[in-house]
């Protein structure tokens, strides 16, 4: 494939990111599984996206991985990745915060 990756792979991690951004905004519980908070504290919801950033950066590292040679990445690429996640997030905080208006 001449060194690129397949479209699949790219549209599968950006959509996982997008849904993975939003989830801590979108219910009380927490973790999806665990017990609700009402309302769910501000640092939950920043360890959630941490948690969420990390699983979907290896979901795009494996993938990486199986469609050829992964590429080692230095602090620039986190960054940026960090800034990208809070941006897909963004929907999801003006959905909690913004739109339904503080409690």
């Amino acid at each position: 494939m001449n060194g690129l990756v397949p479209a699949w792979a790219v549209i599968s991690v950006l959509v996982a990111a997008l849904v993975a951004a939003n989830l801590p905004f979108m219910n009380h519980r927490l973790f999806l599984l665990g017990p609700a908070r009402r309302p769910k504290p501000t640092l939950w919801h920043v360890i959630e996206l941490l948690v969420y950033a990390t699983l979907v950066a290896l979901l795009g590292r494996w993938l990486e991985g199986q469609v050829g040679q992964t590429v080692p990445q230095r602090w620039e690429f986190y960054a940026v990745w960090a800034c990208v996640f809070l941006t897909l997030g963004f929907p999801g905080f003006v959905w909690r915060y913004l739109r339904r208006g503080a409690r």
